[in-house]
């Protein structure tokens, strides 16, 4: 279980090993991150916090497959994460589901066999379930030649009506490794501001 988590407000992003959450993280916090070529270089919680706005980025790890890691580690990983979600949900202003665009429906579409529902749906729902306002970040868009076709599939998957265009607060098409951000930046201070914390908009 993570410990030693600071009291704040936070953005906290979630995602599978090796979709670019590390990468996004040094772009919203203009911090370098330890990125890695091997997936599950992050293990425990990275915190970016500014102590006089209480306020701060979560990177939690990723989850889903990783080189050289047992399934009951990964099992164990992915539990941190839901658990460390649901006791700090009323401090998180937004979750930030980071998804590679160009494997994504693919990956979703391999686990929905009978009985299975894939990682990223899961922490989909459980996130608007905790009613924490909730943002995908389709990373990796720069691959994606199909770009409208391959995002209204993915929210099909994820339950919302196509056309993705109307799902602006919810769906963000992104470049990190580009500093291509802007539509997950918009759509956080659109949850910001829904939550009276302007003052935290600099940060975006």
């Amino acid at each position: 279980m993570f410990e030693d988590r600071p009291d704040r407000d936070e953005v906290v992003l979630v995602g599978r090993s090796n979709v670019g959450k590390s990468t996004l993280m040094r772009e919203l916090t203009g911090h370098s991150v330890s990125t890695g070529r091997k997936p599950g270089v992050t293990r425990q919680p990275n915190h970016f916090d500014w102590t006089s706005e209480s306020f701060m980025f979560t990177d939690l790890p990723g989850f889903g497959f990783m080189s050289g890691v047992s399934e009951e580690h990964r099992e164990q990983i992915k539990t941190d994460v839901v658990r460390y979600i649901e006791a700090n949900a009323d401090d998180i202003l937004a979750g930030v589901l980071v998804v590679d665009g160009k494997s994504a429906v693919d990956i979703i579409d391999r686990h929905s066999g009978e009985g299975e529902v894939p990682h990223d749906v899961e922490l989909f729902h459980f996130l608007q379930e905790l009613e924490i306002p909730t943002v995908v970040a389709v990373n990796k868009m720069d691959k994606v030649d199909d770009r409208d076709e391959r995002l209204d599939d993915l929210c099909d998957r994820l339950g919302l009506y196509p056309p993705w265009q109307q799902w602006q607060n919810t769906v963000a098409p992104i470049t990190a490794k580009r500093g291509d951000i802007d539509s997950l930046t918009d759509a956080l201070e659109s949850h910001f501001h829904d939550q009276k914390r302007d003052d935290l908009l600099k940060f975006l």
